[in-house]
């Protein structure tokens, strides 16, 4: 999260007033990142995260930005329904690659949540051979770039969209 909480900070990637959804939250460091660079953002996680996930957004967002930040519930391939399809200029990952029971899921989720504008950013460590079975998944219904990498922490990022636009950051 710390690696793509970075790059957008470098300012690339104007956040502005866009709408963003972040999976897989965890302790909702890159969505809090994401409102404190002008977005409106959707921070998900399953059920059993979101009471502290909501706790960390209310401690570390000042009050007046505390209504750019939703925290909601979001089990992938589960409730789709409850999220609008194609809805999100964004959508942000950190680390939510790593069990491969999940990478149908994942990559549902991400298909529904897409629009032919929507940018998704997943930043993960290489580790295994599955990492880069899903990345070939991924590329199967994307087109997908390496747009940075860092390699004192060994952390890619990549930006995948629909079709086969090639306009990098």
């Amino acid at each position: 999260a710390v690696v793509l909480c970075a790059y957008l900070e470098m300012g690339s990637i104007d956040l502005r007033d866009q709408s963003v959804i972040e999976l897989g939250a965890g302790t909702g460091l890159l969505g809090i990142v994401a409102t404190l660079l002008g977005a409106h953002v959707t921070i998900t996680d399953r059920a059993a995260a979101l009471e502290f996930l909501e706790s960390n957004v209310q401690a570390n967002l000042p009050p007046e930005l505390h209504p750019r930040a939703v925290v909601k519930e979001l089990t992938w391939g589960k409730d789709l329904g409850n999220f609008a399809p194609g809805a999100f200029d964004f959508i942000l990952g950190a680390d939510i690659v790593y069990l491969e029971e999940t990478f149908a899921e994942l990559l549902q989720t991400l298909e529904h949540l897409c629009s032919e504008q929507t940018v998704i950013l997943l930043s993960c460590r290489i580790r295994y051979e599955r990492d880069h079975k899903f990345l070939k998944m991924l590329r199967g219904r994307f087109s997908v770039y390496e747009v940075h990498y860092d390699s004192s922490k060994d952390v890619h990022i990549y930006k995948a969209q629909r079709g086969s636009r090639k306009d990098d950051f």
